[in-house]
């Protein structure tokens, strides 16, 4: 996929605040102005000394960039937090008019940039937190997902003429294995090959087609409407477990929380299901699957 060339500093600045929060950004506006706003404010005395008028000419030059950046910089940091909050606004609509859609033909007649924003509002819904690379990261990598103190990554392929081969889940698995991440995710608008799916079968790598992730996105639009009845989760911890389940969820009788669908993978009982904490490690309540 084609991307953007960088063509300032001053629009990596603007970007770097379109990937933060709104609100984050706007901190970053404040901050930044009394920061600067310092140093624009700062006497500059007269060298007494011949051999200081170096210093005094580096100092003055800080002040005349100061005097400048104090209202650049946090102008760039505002614009960016306005850029996020339409992109917010732009990814739910995104996810709620796909979801709206009869069939999963919605995800043909989106740009690469829009299927990854709505690939990246997906994993959002599910309590991920997103960062956009844009495939600038190592690997073509263009979402970045940390849940728990642990990393997924994520490679979205608008791709609707050609199948995901498995050269490119070899990739992303090098890539998971030099950055320490736990799991990853191909998301595609198309299919994957069959050499693709063994590869990834028994690895920490779940596959998602189009009409995969439209099925998903419907079944996550029918658990936000009704939250104390169902849920969808994904989970790469337990790869023999569904990627996307939505279902009637019992409580934990342990802490209360919600519970997720797993499978033993030892002892008597391996290879069935079973309902566990969703909190777990830290709470080892268990529910026997009734189905």
């Amino acid at each position: 996929m084609a991307r953007r060339r960088r063509t300032s500093a001053l629009e990596d600045v603007i970007d770097l605040a379109a990937m933060l929060p709104w609100w984050l950004a706007l901190l970053l506006a404040i901050v930044s102005y009394f920061a600067i706003h310092h140093y624009a404010v700062m006497e500059v005395p007269a060298p007494m000394v011949p051999g200081r008028i170096g210093d005094a000419v580096g100092k003055q030059l800080t002040k005349t960039f100061a005097l400048f950046g104090q209202y650049i910089v946090p102008f760039c940091f505002s614009l960016g937090a306005l850029i996020s909050i339409i992109g917010r606004r732009k990814r739910a609509n995104l996810h709620e008019v796909v979801a709206r859609q009869p069939a999963a033909d919605a995800l043909n007649g989106m740009s690469w940039r829009e299927f990854e924003m709505l690939v990246g509002e997906f994993f959002r819904r599910q309590g991920y937190a997103v960062t956009e690379t844009g495939g600038i990261a190592d690997g073509g990598v263009d979402l970045v997902l940390t849940r728990g103190g642990e990393t997924y990554l994520v490679q979205c392929k608008q791709w609707r003429a050609f199948k995901v081969s498995v050269n490119i889940v070899r990739e992303l698995y090098g890539v998971m294995a030099a950055r320490g991440a736990v799991g990853g995710f191909i998301v595609t608008s198309g299919v994957f090959t069959d050499d693709a799916r063994q590869f990834a079968s028994g690895r920490n790598i779940e596959l998602i087609d189009g009409e995969k992730l439209f099925a998903m996105i419907k079944d996550l639009r029918r658990a936000d409407a009704h939250p104390r009845t169902t849920t969808l989760s994904i989970d790469l911890s337990e790869p023999s477990s569904p990627l996307a389940e939505v279902s009637s969820t019992p409580m934990c009788p342990k802490c209360g929380a919600s519970m997720r669908l797993r499978t033993a993978r030892k002892g008597a009982n391996a290879g069935q299901s079973f309902w566990g904490c969703s909190q777990f490690p830290n709470c080892r309540g268990v529910r026997p699957n009734a189905a």
